[in-house]
């Protein structure tokens, strides 16, 4: 077998000095040595260097497939790095890999924390939002930034959401000469003149025990933009519990509201499509997304279905919200793969009929949920009916 054309090198900011030989010897033989100008700058690339075109693209080193080629990436290339692109594109005996510590490792190792215990994300080219999946009392996280101004941003945020007491270590330049590591309490945050790279790591061990989000369905309605027009809290969570989401499945959520059964299905680990045909309500998805970050798991289409359904990826669920129309139904069950799981919910006489024929003819489980609460009635408490609901769910 050839030997690989492509080398992945891992690069730290101690540059060169910190290369183990197998990596200067591929940086040696590189007729072409690609990576950010910084990058090349640390390995003196010179006239061999290409720095990487702006947006991000994998084309030019594609295109010098045989000839010997070298990527530099920051720390461990497979982390929010090239390396898991470009490896997508190659066989396996096309490339290999040198990677180095990268900043989780490093984070780690100058706070004494055990690798294992602490959650990571990469927020350079993602929204805060991200952090309230995984941010409650005691989390320890490492998160890479996009530039020195962003930590402020971050201190910031963390504050507008409950998080203030959190612990912000930020460090700057790790791995080279000019290595920083700076702490502040998010709410007392005055730092200046951060230098990128940056890295933060952040300890919520002081933190209000109830601003973390609860990791069963269900979530409160005051945490989604909405308009009303929303699946409400215990109902949501029996729907989620009937659609049965798992890592990495797609759901279509046809009449999406406010998406928050969309937001909850990613929440589990999954994908989802929100259709809505109400431009308002789809700004109310968009903000959904963006506030739980959710951007490379959740998209909102401007939408009516069944009209605009035929050009998305099949899902492995659906749910219809206000339990659909016949035609609907009809086009999805004609429609959709085998093993697909379909729940709709509806109010109303009419689609409790509908739902009621579509299970006497496709079968799966029919659901009576009504709810009641707990309300005052003069110097007293009495119950307070919601309109029952009608869940079918089946299996195509």
């Amino acid at each position: 077998m050839a030997d690989p054309w492509l080398s992945i090198v891992g690069l730290g900011e101690d540059g060169l000095s910190g290369l183990c030989d197998a990596s200067r010897d591929a940086l040696a033989r590189a007729e072409v040595i690609f990576g950010g100008p910084r990058h090349l700058d640390l390995v003196g690339a010179g006239p061999r260097g290409r720095a990487w075109p702006v947006p991000f693209d994998i084309a030019p080193v594609l295109a010098l497939r045989g000839c010997p080629v070298a990527v530099l990436a920051s720390g461990d290339p497979f982390w929010f790095g090239a390396g898991g692109t470009l490896a997508a594109h190659l066989q396996p005996g096309e490339w290999s890999a040198f990677p180095v510590a990268g900043a989780v490792s490093l984070a780690c190792a100058r706070l004494g924390w055990k690798i294992e215990e602490v959650g990571a994300l990469g927020l350079h080219a993602a929204g805060f939002g991200a952090l309230r999946r995984v941010l409650h009392r005691g989390a320890r996280l490492v998160v890479t930034l996009r530039d020195g101004s962003a930590p402020s941003a971050l201190a910031a945020w963390l504050v507008a959401q409950g998080y203030g007491a959190v612990r912000l270590h930020v460090l700057e330049r790790l791995g080279g000469p000019s290595e920083q590591v700076r702490s502040v309490q998010a709410d007392e945050f005055d730092l200046t003149g951060i230098a990128a790279p940056v890295t933060v790591a952040l300890d919520a061990a002081a933190i209000s025990p109830v601003v973390g989000l609860p990791r069963v369905p269900g979530l409160a309605e005051d945490r989604f933009a909405h308009d009303g027009q929303i699946t409400k809290s215990p109902i949501r969570a029996l729907t989620l519990a009937a659609l049965a989401p798992r890592p990495g499945e797609l759901l279509w959520d046809i009449g999406g509201g406010s998406g928050s059964v969309s937001v909850e299905w990613c929440l589990a680990g999954g994908r989802a499509i929100t259709i809505e045909p109400r431009p308002d309500r789809v700004a109310n998805i968009r903000a959904n997304i963006e506030g739980f970050g959710l951007v490379r798991q959740m998209e909102a289409v401007t939408g009516a279905a069944p009209d605009d359904l035929a050009g998305l990826p099949r899902p492995d669920a659906v749910f219809v919200g206000g339990g659909g129309s016949a035609a609907l139904h009809d086009w999805l069950w004609a429609h959709l793969s085998e093993g697909t799981r379909i729940v709709a919910n509806g109010v109303t006489l009419e689609t409790e009929s509908l739902l009621a024929e579509r299970h006497t003819r496709h079968g799966g489980e029919l659901l009576r949920i009504e709810l009641s609460r707990a309300e005052p009635l003069g110097r007293m408490r009495g119950w307070k009916a919601s309109r029952p609901v009608l869940q079918w769910s089946v299996t195509r």
